[in-house]
């Protein structure tokens, strides 16, 4: 199952080419798009569902749109390319990253659409089934492992510990591919671990929940989006707002049909569908929610990962 599950992340076959300059395109009205052809960075992750279901089911076709998928294995490694023009959006872009991206002057950030939200139990804090922690309050000073430092499954259960009055442990930074290892090792002593990642770990070690990493404070809270540039939806407002609708009419299928994200999943990742029948999806809004996204903005304030106030209403491409 770790294997199954590493093997989520690698690269997919790339659909390829340059993005489009012309102006043949047409959006579903019959109206000129600005530009016909749409590159997007993409991670072949259930929080992409969406994106692959448009293609599949000719959505953005409806729209007089060609998009092209570019996968990669972490978001952040295509923020160059975004800057330099050479892809037009990045999908499952991490906030957390972004926002401090933005912040810092590295990129002007706009999100295009909602891409995912916390769901119960699509992360969890495992322990060994023998551990002796057994509550919150016991991870004070403990070794957690999080994929990245000072992002979201920090930035998240640092709430929920909050919320509780327990202490915090120290973060370890380990991939999650890895994080199976180091539990059985005993090289940390929890680790903090997102699906498919999850269900492996406790399938394979047996490993015990100790906390539901999507709980109060933290439920529903965005994690992921579909984010260009300011200059980019600036200048291509009708092929921007084409691309919306078909991520809206795709995230409204998966919403409603759970199963269409499951029969999607094995066709760009390397799980099977006996597999994809297993994984816990996180939640897919079909509007982007400016008081939901200030949730994320207040809690990165609040934790020192962002030094001023952001309102994510600004961000928002209308």
């Amino acid at each position: 199952m770790i294997a199954f599950a590493a093997a989520l992340v690698m690269t997919v076959a790339a659909c390829g080419g340059d993005s489009d300059d012309t102006d043949a395109g047409r959006d579903g009205n019959g109206k000129g798009l600005e530009r016909s052809s749409v590159t997007v960075a993409a991670l072949p992750l259930a929080d992409d569902a969406p994106l692959y279901l448009a293609r599949d089911r000719g959505l953005f076709e409806k729209e007089g749109l060609d998009v092209r998928i570019q996968p990669v294995q972490q978001s952040i490694q295509a923020l160059p390319a975004l800057s330099k023009g050479q892809v037009d959006v990045i999908a499952s872009a991490n906030y957390v990253t972004f926002l401090q991206a933005h912040e810092k002057g590295t990129l002007d950030l706009r999100i295009l659409a909602e891409g995912a939200r916390v769901a119960p139990h699509m992360m969890d804090v495992l322990v060994p089934e023998d551990s002796d922690i057994r509550s919150v309050a016991d991870l004070k000073g403990k070794k957690v492992a999080v994929n990245i430092l000072n992002n979201i499954q920090s930035l998240t259960l640092n709430a929920i510990l909050g919320q509780q009055g327990a202490g915090r442990p120290e973060y370890r930074q380990i991939a999650f591919p890895q994080m199976g290892v180091a539990l059985e090792k005993g090289q940390v002593d929890a680790v903090h671990a997102v699906e498919p990642f999850n269900s492996a770990i406790q399938k394979q070690l047996d490993a015990r929940v100790l906390v539901d990493g999507g709980s109060a404070p933290v439920e529903n809270i965005p994690i992921s989006g579909y984010i260009t540039t300011g200059d980019y939806a600036s200048k291509n407002p009708k092929t921007a707002a084409a691309f919306q609708r078909a991520i809206a009419a795709a995230a409204q299928i998966a919403t409603q049909d759970q199963d269409a994200v499951r029969e999607e999943l094995p066709k760009y990742t390397k799980v099977t569908a006996d597999q994809a029948e297993t994984i816990r999806l996180p939640a897919y809004p079909v509007t982007s929610d400016a008081s939901e996204l200030r949730r994320l903005t207040e809690l990165m304030k609040e934790q020192g990962l962002l030094k001023k106030p952001i309102d994510p209403g600004t961000l928002l491409v209308e």
